[in-house]
């Protein structure tokens, strides 16, 4: 059996120190539950969309109060996209289009394809009113 010369060793380190680290990356990238949460509002739109990858997309208009700065103040408006993987999930919001709704979802840090076009997956429908 031949042995591994010292430059051999430190190749073979290298690219076994490259792999872990890319498998790391991938999955606090993708894989990994940054925060989740529960948002309430109206649903603005949801449809399913892609070209390939067909995937449920939404947007939600959520109200409240901004602070006072220099240029605004009062009432605003923000919007929370969001994407749905659950079909079950998504056939519920189909139905939910104009009503106030509360929506738990879970944040990644990176997007994939399959997955949809927001960082933002809700799973869960709360409540509706």
């Amino acid at each position: 059996m031949a042995k591994m010369t010292v430059k051999s060793k430190i190749i073979t380190i290298i690219i076994i120190t490259a792999v872990i680290a890319l498998g790391l990356f991938i999955y606090f990238r993708f894989c990994f539950v940054y925060s989740s949460g529960v948002n309430a509002g109206d649903i603005n739109y949801f449809q399913r969309e892609g070209v390939v990858f067909k995937t449920y997309e939404g947007k939600m208009i959520q109200s409240g109060f901004k602070s006072t700065t220099k240029d605004v103040d009062g009432l605003h408006s923000n919007e929370f996209k969001f994407s749905v993987t659950d079909n079950a999930v998504a056939d519920s919001l189909m139905r939910c289009s104009g009503k106030h709704v509360e929506l738990r979802w879970k944040r990644y840090l990176g997007t994939l394809p399959w997955r949809g076009n927001s960082q933002y997956i809700v799973t869960e429908i709360v409540a509706t009113y």
